[in-house]
């Protein structure tokens, strides 16, 4: 396959679908006109009971509260209080908000840089957005927001909350968290910017293999995908032996961009299908012919803040055995939100279908577990030298490697000195690089051994041939 363009994809359903990204997940458009009328049949049915008896509730507190309060705003209340209460997910969404949520799938809106949800009537972080003000800020996945300045969290809606993240840039916040593993709430403080969210990223590793990192699914991943595959192998001058597809902390977003990415390394086979309710919730998308990687191995990486579209990558890969899934148990979000634009210029945003990879699992709740474990865990680099073991050729006397060549003498590193001026600069440029890859691998313990993993697996499919 060539990496110049994207793989057309075959999905099978009803109704006008297109991916948009959310604050949490994976969700489709559906045809205003289509899904907002109502049918005759659903006319009929409606709770005229129950319905008497919010009319009757919509009165006495427009008459009777305290203080005077809008229409409008009362009415809102009570749309976003029905669905707040259906999932974590489901939303109604203002027309200013709704307006933020179509900018977010371009990859550039203001804020503090992190997808959240809603859990005990807390902001729960989903995962920091890479390059982030949240991310530089030492937010984690995971992590609980109980104040945000001085307002408590409880009580609020999200959408309240996420209003109040968002500002203007340059502005502070000062968020309360509390986090597995402290003793007591911490306080960090975040200042507002416009996030501007580059969705792919790539870089050689060592041994000819490619790193390449997601850190969203926007509505030109797929493409940016294919570009970063063919950038990796320009700079490599050849083919990729292998490659490292890194989803840590990737919220999701898109699902048309999950199921391209998904689809740019399978020949064929399922990738994702849906199950709703409705006859538009049923969807199945099928891969095309053309494996950008044409066979050779991938490691992809995932971890509590993969999610949503994350996981659908990393299902689709999985059950069809292309890659190897490493790192610890995904999120586990495995509902399809639907956003029905309304006539108002407003959008809710509703819990529609669940998604199960090509083998019938639901990730609803469960997550993707990987095929090999990495723990969290800090690894600290020891100084070699201090524990220095004395070896056979250090010995006084002993007996030369029968080659003729007894380079292999210890080499007193000290009075090695490289003269830098002597070096072109292409080659210190390479030593430039190899030293920031080398950091990198230090620091990121999980980068770390999936490079190990993957480096067995190019051995172990070099042997088979």
């Amino acid at each position: 396959m060539s990496t110049s363009g994207l793989k057309k994809f075959m999905w099978i359903g009803t109704g006008t679908l297109l991916g948009a990204m959310i604050a949490v997940g994976t969700t489709v458009w559906a045809d205003r006109e289509q899904v907002v009328t109502p049918t005759e049949e659903t006319a009929l049915s409606l709770p005229l009971k129950e319905l008497r008896a919010f009319v009757e509730v919509f009165e006495r507190v427009s008459h009777d509260y305290v203080d005077s309060v809008d229409d409008k705003k009362l009415l809102e209340g009570a749309i976003s209080g029905m669905l707040s209460n259906l999932d974590p997910h489901s939303a109604y969404l203002p027309p200013e908000d709704f307006t933020e949520m179509q900018e977010h799938t371009t990859g550039e809106f203001g804020g503090l840089g992190m997808e959240v949800g809603m859990e005990d009537g807390f902001v729960k972080i989903i995962s920091p957005i890479d390059d982030t003000p949240a991310q530089k800020a030492g937010v984690k996945a995971g992590d609980l927001v109980i104040k945000l300045g001085n307002e408590p969290v409880k009580g609020k809606t999200l959408g309240e909350a996420v209003k109040i993240m968002r500002g203007k840039p340059g502005t502070k916040l000062e968020l309360t968290i509390i986090r597995e593993g402290e003793d007591a709430p911490l306080k960090i403080v975040i200042t507002r910017a416009i996030i501007k969210v580059k969705s792919v990223k790539q870089r050689m590793l060592k041994d000819n293999i490619g790193y390449l990192r997601i850190s969203q699914f926007q509505i030109r991943t797929g493409s940016d995908l294919m570009n970063g595959i063919a950038k990796l192998e320009k700079e490599n001058k050849a083919p990729l032996n292998g490659l490292v597809l890194d989803l840590r902390n990737n919220p999701g977003g898109v699902l048309t961009a999950a199921v391209q990415v998904s689809d740019a390394f399978l020949n064929k086979g399922l990738i994702v299908y849906t199950e709703g309710r409705i006859k538009n919730s049923q969807m199945r998308f099928e891969a095309e012919d053309g494996d950008v990687m044409a066979g050779k191995p991938i490691v992809v990486l995932i971890n509590e803040g993969s999610a949503s579209a994350s996981e659908i990558v990393a299902g689709a890969l999985q059950d069809q055995k292309r890659a190897l899934i490493a790192g610890r148990t995904s999120f586990g979000k495995g509902s399809v939100q639907t956003l029905l634009q309304l006539n108002n210029g407003a959008a809710i945003k509703v819990t529609t279908a669940r998604y199960f990879t090509p083998l019938g699992r639901s990730i609803q709740a469960e997550g993707i577990k990987p095929d090999v474990a990495i723990e969290l865990v800090k690894v600290e680099k020891v100084d070699s030298q201090k524990f220095m073991r004395v070896k056979e050729r250090d010995l006084t006397g002993h007996l030369t490697n029968g080659n003729g060549d007894d380079s292999h003498n210890v080499i007193d590193d000290e009075k090695e000195v490289t003269d830098d001026k002597a070096i072109d600069k292409d080659e210190n440029k390479e030593k430039k690089a190899l030293e920031e890859l080398t950091e990198l691998l230090d620091k990121d313990y999980e980068l770390n051994e999936s490079l190990r993993i993957i480096k067995a697996m190019i051995l172990a499919q070099q042997m088979q041939q």
